[in-house]
Order: C-alpha cells, then sequence, then structure tokens
C-alpha cells in the first residue's frame, strides 16, 4: 500500500517535468562544483519541484474533477488530498531550509527558491492571466543562475537568457496537452487565449531564440 501512495505522491509532482529539472540542475552543478555538492543541489532542487507539483494538482483538484481527468492521482484515488496536504505541509519548509543550509547558500538558495515562489504564483494566479508566462521566464532563468551564484559567479547572459526563452517555451508546449479542457474551464492564461496552433508556433520560434541568445552570448 505505501509503494503504492509514492507512486501517486510522485505522479502528483509531474514526475516527468520534475525528474528533467533535476537533471538539468545536476548538470549545471557538476559543471560549478563536483559531484558530490552536485546531488545535493539536484536533492534540493527536487524537494521544490515536488513543492510546485504537488500544490498545483490541490489546486486543480475541481478542475481535473469536472474533467475526469483519471491520469491525476488525486482523482483516480491513488492518493488523497489530505495525503498530498500533508506531505506539502513539511516538504516546503524542508526544501527552503535544505536549499539554503546546501551548497547553494543563502543567496543561491534564495534566488532558487524565488523559481519555486513564481511556480507556485503561476499555480494560484498566473495561469489564469496574459502574464502567464512571466513566472516560466523568471523560474527557469532562476534555476542555473542560483547555481552560478552559488560560487561567487555573476550568471552570463546566455544563462538566465536562454532560460527564459526556454522556460516560456516550455509553458506553451506544456498546456496544449490540456488546452481544449483549459479553454472550456475559462482558464485564460496567453497559450490559452492564443489557441493550439499558434501555441506550437510561439514554443518552436522561443526554442529558436533560445538557441539563438546562446550561441550569441556565450
Amino acid at each position: 500500500m505505501w509503494f503504492g501512495k509514492l507512486k501517486g505522491l510522485l505522479k502528483a509532482s509531474h514526475f516527468g517535468p520534475t525528474l528533467l529539472v533535476t537533471a538539468i540542475s545536476f548538470g549545471f552543478a557538476t559543471y560549478y562544483w563536483w559531484e558530490g555538492p552536485a546531488y545535493l543541489i539536484a536533492f534540493g532542487v527536487f524537494t521544490g519541484q515536488l513543492v510546485v507539483g504537488w500544490s498545483n494538482d490541490l489546486y486543480d483538484y475541481q478542475d481535473d474533477l469536472s474533467h475526469n481527468r483519471k491520469n491525476k492521482p488525486l482523482i483516480s484515488g491513488q492518493i488523497t488530498k489530505e495525503l498530498l496536504q500533508n506531505w506539502l505541509k513539511w516538504v516546503t519548509p524542508f526544501s527552503f531550509i535544505a536549499n539554503l543550509i546546501g551548497p547553494l547558500g543563502v543567496k543561491g538558495g534564495l534566488v532558487y527558491m524565488l523559481g519555486i515562489l513564481c511556480g507556485v504564483a503561476y499555480n494560484f494566479y498566473f495561469k489564469f492571466s496574459v502574464l502567464s508566462p512571466l513566472p516560466y521566464a523568471i523560474a527557469f532563468a532562476a534555476l542555473p543562475s542560483s547555481i552560478a551564484i552559488s560560487k561567487g559567479i555573476t550568471p552570463p547572459v546566455w544563462m538566465w537568457l536562454g532560460g527564459a526563452l526556454f522556460g516560456v517555451a516550455a509553458h506553451f508546449v506544456n498546456v496544449l496537452k490540456d488546452m481544449k479542457e483549459d479553454q472550456i474551464s475559462k482558464i485564460g492564461g496567453l497559450p490559452q487565449r492564443l489557441g493550439t496552433k499558434n501555441s506550437i508556433w510561439v514554443a518552436i520560434i522561443l526554442v529558436a531564440l533560445g538557441i539563438a541568445a546562446i550561441i550569441i552570448t556565450s
């Protein structure tokens, strides 16, 4: 039973994107540090992503229920709201402390937690706004920048600009799978306002701009 709940908790964290962001952080950490601190940094990043994913599923519970999204563990009954809320209550302060006292340090940890704050703010507010790309831009710029800052290095332009552009592209791509349901639920983020076709083109252009930004500024 506990294994099933663990699987449900991981799934509720949006495990694919969570794992990808954690892997990216590990890559940057091994470059600026070495593998020992890199594992600690990746773990701290992972806990922050849990906060974003879990708060998203809790907030979206009623909407997911109305669309009968059985792929969501709260809707399928794999885990309960109470269980997820309890885990979120202790993981949130744990993540904050772990990132500040870990290799990221206070400055790097605060920059990363700014990204987590943006992720939570998106869940509760920005996903309904034309400014929905803004939290993604800040969060994806903050992740690699926090690791550079932890080593006393000013984040280079390619890092935060490329991160911001790729982050906004990820936002447009992430919305595509639920576009129709979101529009029915009147979730008015920028991708939902532009529609599927336009969002695909915007994502392609942003990825191209991100690659160009890295090449030109690095």
